[in-house]
């Protein structure tokens, strides 16, 4: 007796979500056999690629949830999130891995509410995400994949330029710079020359009169010598125009 053939199920997936996916699988459709029992979103997620980085889900030109459980034969279209990406409830904050202490400061930088720790576990990084409704970023794709974390992405790119890029595409965060502690994440205010003098070197007392203090951490801030440097930075991640991103 000649037994049936396992049923197949045709994914064809976005451009932007190959680099999830193993070299073998980077063409389309990739072909994968299923029994009927396990979700889409399974499906997907076994492949490689995190459901947040998946923007619908159609069979047939019908959008399907996660949830779904296709048929042998069908042939399913996964697209990526689109840019820039809504966040549920409106604008969050960012709460960033281990691994990316360098975007955070830049994000900082440009007045972005961003929440990052150097030792911090995945779970605490969900549990924190979860009470803070913040974004959680990472490059992380089995964090990505945790059922119990409400929103997160993974971000793009071996550098903190391209990273910054990327997170400032996809989400298109308010941005303020010189508003917030590249040390804390605090939000800056002024403070009189005679406030800050002790925390001060001589050589810096004598140059300079304007000063910024974070109010939670007190660290003090002036247009010092690098300061041309970050305007050139914070002027390239708002595309030279000098408004506010999302605003």
């Amino acid at each position: 007796m000649t037994e049936s053939p396992t049923p197949v199920v045709s994914l064809r997936f976005a451009p932007e979500l190959w680099l999830f996916l193993r070299s073998g699988n980077r063409c389309d459709p990739v072909r994968v056999a299923h029994d009927g029992t396990a979700s889409l979103g399974h499906l997907v997620e076994s492949l490689g690629v995190p459901l947040t980085e998946v923007g619908s889900l159609e069979t047939a030109g019908r959008p399907v949830p996660p949830g779904y459980r296709p048929s042998g034969g069908e042939v399913i279209r996964v697209a990526a999130v689109g840019r820039p990406q809504p966040v549920p409830g409106g604008p969050a904050g960012f709460l960033l891995d281990v691994h990316l202490g360098a975007l955070a400061r830049r994000l900082r930088l440009l007045g972005v509410d961003t929440a990052y720790r150097n030792d911090l576990d995945d779970d605490e990084l969900v549990r924190r995400a979860n009470a803070e409704r913040r974004i959680l970023l990472t490059q992380d794709r089995g964090l990505l994949r945790r059922r119990a974390l409400w929103f997160g992405g993974y971000v793009r790119g071996a550098g903190v330029e391209a990273q910054l890029v990327d997170v400032l595409d996809r989400f298109a965060p308010r941005a303020a710079p010189w508003t917030r502690c590249t040390a804390c994440n605090g939000l800056l205010e002024p403070a009189a020359k005679a406030e800050v003098a002790s925390a001060l070197r001589p050589g810096t007392r004598r140059t300079y009169d304007s000063f910024a203090r974070c109010r939670d951490c007190g660290h003090v801030y002036w247009h010092g010598a690098h300061h041309r440097r970050l305007e050139s930075i914070v002027a390239a991640a708002l595309g030279g125009s000098g408004r506010s991103c999302g605003g």
